[in-house]
């Protein structure tokens, strides 16, 4: 009966006790204990099997990462790129617009240059242009160049703003010999103090009383290509002999010195000392530039022409 029986001992400090099951129990305990044997190497395949997908798991979500960083850097630099090309594109627009308006400001700067090239051809007082070219606006350019050169360093225009002209060149009653005899210039009738002014660029040759001449105070300036010009009976100088002026600047003041029987200004041009008619230059101006040569006579423009080819220039550019 024994041999039927199990038999647990159990040994404790008290003492020992003894326990017998049946031959059930004793499968049922043999059966537990095979099934936690499989169970627990089963557990181990289970758990080296889920070990390694994990392992796989952990691996593709490292790939994962790392994709995922090459994608957020590819992005970040296609962002990059894009911005960059939006600023490349907005400075193109901003250049394209600053064209357009350089381009219509150049067109507005032709059109003005066109009209004030045909300006300058009516103050020159030639005939308009059918079409304005590069040649014609250089040959303008060069005439206005000689002519303001010549009206620079060639008496002309009004030595001062006189109340009207009294006596012109040629023979005349003298007002004080009571005779007639030759009058050298033009007799601005102007009150006392008003301003004289040199009327072409050149050199002081004489400033002060002029006694044998009966001019009282005068000045005598000299120019280019042997002209001079003569301002009497001053009633005051403001340049000094030896110096030098330019046209348009104040060198005296009207009055009624010397010889003379009432305040104004007696004006005279001479060419290599021979007094000339100063009406003509007094109105020589750059629009009837052409029209001393022919009315000043005694005076040899031919060879001038042949040294300063006035309008040679603009000739050119007509043909």
């Amino acid at each position: 009966m024994l041999r039927k029986k199990l038999v647990i001992t159990l040994t404790t400090a008290q003492g020992s006790r003894q326990y017998t099951l049946g031959q059930l129990a004793r499968y049922l305990l043999a059966l537990f204990l095979v099934m936690s044997v499989c169970s627990f190497f089963i557990s181990n395949l289970l758990l080296v099997k889920t070990s390694d997908e994990l392992d796989d798991l952990e691996q593709g979500i490292n790939s994962l990462a790392s994709q995922y960083e090459m994608t957020l850097g590819a992005q970040e630099l296609q962002k990059g790129q894009l911005d960059q090309l939006s600023t490349t594109l907005q400075e193109l627009k901003v250049e394209r617009d600053h064209l357009q308006e350089e381009n219509l400001r150049i067109g507005e700067l032709n059109e003005t240059l066109d009209a004030s090239l045909y300006g300058l051809e009516d103050l020159l007082g030639l005939p308009p242009s059918e079409e304005m070219t590069s040649d014609r606006a250089d040959a303008l350019t060069v005439m206005t160049n000689q002519r303001l050169f010549f009206l620079s360093v060639l008496p002309n225009g009004e030595p001062t703003q006189g109340i009207r002209i009294t006596d012109g060149f040629g023979m005349r009653m003298h007002p004080i010999h009571r005779k007639r005899i030759m009058h050298n210039g033009i007799d601005f009738k102007a009150d006392t103090g008003t301003p004289v002014y040199a009327t072409a660029d050149g050199a002081v040759e004489y400033a002060g009383i002029h006694k044998q001449s009966g001019f009282g105070k005068l000045i005598i300036l000299q120019h280019a290509l042997g002209f001079k010009t003569y301002y009497a009976h001053l009633s005051d100088v403001k340049v000094k002999s030896g110096t030098f002026v330019s046209k348009g600047q104040l060198i005296g003041l009207t009055g009624n010195s010397g010889i003379s029987t009432g305040p104004h200004l007696h004006y005279e041009v001479r060419y290599l000392f021979r007094p000339v008619d100063p009406a003509p230059f007094v109105a020589w101006n750059i629009s009837n530039f052409e029209s001393l040569f022919s009315e000043v006579k005694g005076v040899k423009w031919a060879s001038l022409r042949k040294m300063y080819p006035l309008n040679q220039a603009l000739q050119t550019a007509q043909q």
